[in-house]
């Protein structure tokens, strides 16, 4: 069996169903929304597994995002992941989401120096991080304002988002790649290749990067006071 399950929800819902022997994706499915994903996942699970006729019990294991991420959709993800591996039996391993555009642009871009790449972190922010020529993570994960993300070329929808900091900053975003969301099909073949060279994925600890938006009412504060 060298088949696994891929879910990220970092961005949005993605899920893939990987064929490690071959590096072919069986299956996928990808929302364009960023704020569907207890909607979606579950459908989405059910409808690649039916694509290829592959149950549960069938797959070598499960991949899952890690992140960053918001809070919410992040969430539904990791623990939709961890089920699974235990109604399965089947072992789990988290990877970093922007690992998955980093392994896209190498695949399709073949990038000639370092690159960041970025999704939309909401609050005018982004998550980022940046990569070597090989996609090899160099430093981050990491939140923060477009306009203080170092001069190098970006990729992802972070970028296409805040174009105009980006520049300001003097980073540069082609428009091949400004619009590009974490998929679980690039995210598969990453962790497979972290896994080869002996990285421990064990994990599956959200990266949150920041607190979350909700607030302790304050009455609730009062009453614990």
């Amino acid at each position: 069996m060298s088949r696994y399950l891929v879910i990220d929800t970092s961005a949005n819902t993605s899920v893939a169903l990987y064929d490690e022997a071959t590096g072919n994706v069986l299956a996928e499915r990808n929302s364009e929304r960023g704020n569907d994903q207890t909607e979606t996942l579950a459908g989405y699970v059910q409808d690649v597994l039916a694509d290829t006729g592959i149950t549960g019990n069938e797959l070598a294991g499960i991949i899952a995002g890690t992140g960053p991420g918001p809070f919410t959709g992040l969430r539904v993800g990791l623990v939709a992941a961890r089920t699974f591996s235990y109604v399965w039996s089947l072992p789990l391993h988290g990877a970093m989401s922007l690992g998955a555009l980093a392994h896209r642009v190498t695949r399709e871009l073949a990038p000639t120096t370092d690159f960041l790449v970025a999704t939309d972190a909401r609050r005018r922010e982004v998550y980022w991080a940046r990569f070597g020529t090989d996609g090899t993570r160099l430093d981050g994960p990491h939140v923060g304002p477009a306009a203080e993300l170092p001069a190098l070329p970006v990729h992802g929808v972070g970028a296409g988002l805040y174009t105009e900091a980006l520049a300001e900053a003097g980073a540069t975003v082609a428009d091949t790649s400004s619009n590009w969301l974490t998929r679980a099909a690039d995210l598969a073949p990453r962790a497979l290749a972290d896994l080869a060279t002996g990285a421990d994925l064990s994990s599956t600890a959200p990266l949150y990067l920041r607190e979350s938006d909700a607030q302790v009412p304050a009455f609730m504060k009062q009453a614990k006071g």
